[in-house]
């Protein structure tokens, strides 16, 4: 059965190698999450206009594993902003190597705040109706 990843371009799509699994060739938690939060950056950078960091990731949740070779496609999207902040939803999504199924292997929402040249958090442009 295929899943049908969510309906825009994927914000980053890159294939995980040998250098990023475990011994048993599944990748490592903590690269599939910085994917994650590069993807969730790009987003928030655009947003903001400038520099963001990421303050928070939050309700992150593997569903399925990623194996050597698989290509990762990220997406992410905007879903709130606050006075500095922005909440994104992000989904990543593996497909083999040499299948056209995909499926959802994570999920999470990032929080990023916007940051001036001095480090300090500065007003985010609000979401228009």
């Amino acid at each position: 059965m295929t899943d049908f990843p969510p309906d825009i371009a994927p914000t980053i799509r890159v294939t995980a190698m040998p250098a990023d699994a475990n011994p048993y060739g599944d990748i490592f938690g903590g690269w599939l999450m910085g994917q994650m939060d590069l993807a969730a950056g790009s987003v928030a950078s655009r947003r903001s206009g400038g520099r963001a960091v990421t303050i928070a990731a939050d309700a992150m949740k593997f569903h399925m594993p990623v194996v050597v070779g698989d290509e990762v496609s990220v997406y992410a999207s905007l879903a709130a902003v606050g006075r500095t902040s922005m909440t994104i939803e992000v989904e990543a999504w593996r497909r083999a190597r040499h299948s056209d199924d995909s499926c959802k292997v994570t999920q999470a929402r990032f929080v990023f705040v916007a940051v001036g040249d001095d480090r300090k958090p500065r007003p985010v442009p609000p979401l228009t109706a």
